[in-house]
């Protein structure tokens, strides 16, 4: 039987997971971290179903740097537990073949638990933990983790009483916005990044940070600011093509994915036509609200061929920016891409 204090912490998250309603995303945020204080696992992420596909939707610990990665169904203890719909152990992953070895020593883990996730009776995805070290994990996590991965399926459920496919729309999207959540964008960017090492055009990342949201809040109270959100929101899609993925990566930020990015000075033009549109003021009520933004932006395959490290990239450009934006005075150039 779990310990006292192990039911305590999951009744806990619980309670959690019912204020957080239909946010099925920041259910599974929840349900990972809680995870991690549940057993002595170094990392634990939600990966769910997706064609031949399972992939990281949400992530903790050492698995931190994995959302929005696909593995394969065939050839990975996620598919097998999937498939057959029980918990499934891995003591050694050196010596067991169910796993996919590869995809493990790209993590560090040695030892992984993993259970199935159900919605409607039909497995979706899988919870998993796993640790760097060998034989980790025995029955007590195994019950431990099935009492999770049930507050899960039924939040699951309840995120997602219209159907199966609202499932993955809603683990894929911000719910205020509507638009890409992180998960998203990174597998789509994994996904573009792969495809220009096929040969494909250059791609670019495009990191935005609202200016002044806090003030916002801070002043008008938090409905002005969801609606600065929304706005915000609404002009970059609205200056987008089709083929980008426009999304709200937490908070005050944002990203695009670029396809067909075409040269630095195109870019350059692309930049700074998105920069005039997402600026300018908006209507709230009775009174005007300012919408500003400061961004920068990187380039696959000349920054990098990796997509962590051309966000990371952009990141960094972003708030280079930002800082210079806030040393000069405000009608000045906006300089968008400072080095690496």
């Amino acid at each position: 039987m779990p310990s006292r204090e192990a039911l305590l912490r999951i009744i806990e998250i619980h309670s959690q997971v019912a204020q957080l309603g239909l946010d099925l995303a920041g259910v599974m945020s929840l349900s990972v971290h809680g995870t991690l204080e549940l057993v002595d696992a170094d990392g634990a992420a939600i990966e769910l179903a997706e064609g031949e596909d399972l992939v990281y939707r949400a992530v903790a610990g050492a698995a931190s740097h994995q959302l929005g990665v696909r593995v394969r169904r065939d050839g990975s203890l996620s598919g097998t537990c999937l498939r057959q719909g029980i918990p499934l152990i891995c003591e050694d992953v050196d010596t067991d073949g169910r796993v996919d070895l590869e995809a493990c020593k790209r993590v560090g883990l040695r030892s992984m638990v993993v259970l199935p996730l159900s919605h409607q009776g039909t497995p979706v995805g899988v919870l998993k933990a796993f640790s760097s070290r060998v034989r980790n994990f025995g029955n007590r996590e195994v019950e431990v983790l099935s009492l999770m991965s049930k507050v899960l399926g039924a939040a699951m459920y309840w995120a997602t009483r219209y159907g199966r496919d609202d499932l993955f729309h809603r683990a894929t999207h911000d719910d205020m916005t509507g638009l890409a959540n992180r998960s998203l964008f990174m597998d789509r960017l994994r996904h573009a990044t792969a495809e220009v090492e096929r040969g494909d055009p250059p791609i670019a990342v495009v990191l935005l940070d609202m200016d002044g949201l806090k003030h916002i809040n801070d002043t008008l109270g938090h409905a002005a600011g969801d609606a600065a959100l929304i706005e915000f929101s609404r002009r970059l899609a609205g200056t987008t093509r089709e083929s980008d993925t426009v999304a709200r990566l937490g908070g005050d930020e944002f990203a695009i994915l670029l396809t067909h990015a075409g040269s630095p000075t195109t870019l350059e033009a692309t930049l700074q036509r998105i920069h005039a549109a997402v600026e300018g003021a908006f209507p709230y009520m009775d009174r005007v609200l300012p919408l500003r933004a400061s961004m920068g932006a990187s380039r696959c395959p000349e920054d990098w061929r990796d997509a962590t490290a051309l966000v990371e990239c952009a990141d960094m450009r972003m708030y280079e920016a930002k800082r210079t934006r806030q040393g000069r005075d405000r009608t000045g150039p906006m300089p968008l891409e400072p080095p690496c």
